[in-house]
């Protein structure tokens, strides 16, 4: 078994979409300094690096964190590599592989790097997150910041996701897994009334 890390390292460094909380750490206390333990804080936005949106994030009517369902974030998935182009939708005639797993990463190429931001990343069209709405998958995720355009209003995919009670993952890194079938593990914190949760996405090869 081997354990594939997909989540960018959360430091200073990391960008957040602009306008969002920047992530800040704070040490108060250090053994270095003589201190008795290591000790700190930190403040962010919940949709820093690899996160999820609780449906409370764009819908009156959606859960927060506290209430996602765990089951949708770990189990059998699949990564797909897209023949995307910058800042626009993708659709399902851009797959290079046919969608066959519960749970579906797209890897687009388009955000490569998580301490530079660019706003031109790809998204997937609403129809595509319908198509696989109606097929069962149970979540999304993405190598981009967004489900939806950088410029995006009334976030279409965004939406399509909540008909269909669907989960999404935001900020994976991707650009060293290969296409194929693994394991997903992505789990959410319980955070009560928050809009996102960062997560700590790994991917299982059992080979």
């Amino acid at each position: 078994m081997k354990l594939i890390d997909i989540s960018p390292p959360i430091s200073p460094r990391i960008q957040n979409w602009p306008g969002d909380v920047p992530y800040t750490s704070r040490k108060s206390a250090r053994l270095r300094d003589g201190d008795g333990i290591d000790l700190g804080d930190f403040h962010s936005s919940y949709h820093v690096g690899a996160h999820t949106d609780a449906p409370q994030h764009y819908h009156r009517e959606g859960r927060d964190a506290s209430q996602l369902p765990l089951d949708a974030y770990t189990g059998p998935c699949q990564v797909i590599e897209v023949r995307a182009k910058r800042g626009k939708r993708f659709g399902l005639a851009d797959l290079r592989q046919e969608p066959s797993a519960p749970r579906v990463l797209f890897k687009t190429g388009t955000f490569p790097d998580p301490t530079d931001w660019n706003t031109d990343f790809a998204a997937p069209e609403p129809e595509l997150i319908d198509a696989l709405g109606k097929k069962g998958v149970v979540l999304v995720g993405f190598d981009a910041p967004s489900t939806d355009l950088f410029d995006s209003k009334g976030l279409p995919s965004h939406q399509m996701l909540f008909r269909h009670g669907m989960m999404n993952l935001e900020g994976l890194v991707l650009d060293h897994v290969a296409p194929g079938h693994y394991t997903l593990i992505a789990l959410p914190l319980r955070l009560v009334d928050a809009d996102a949760s960062p997560v700590r996405a790994v991917l299982v090869a059992d080979h």
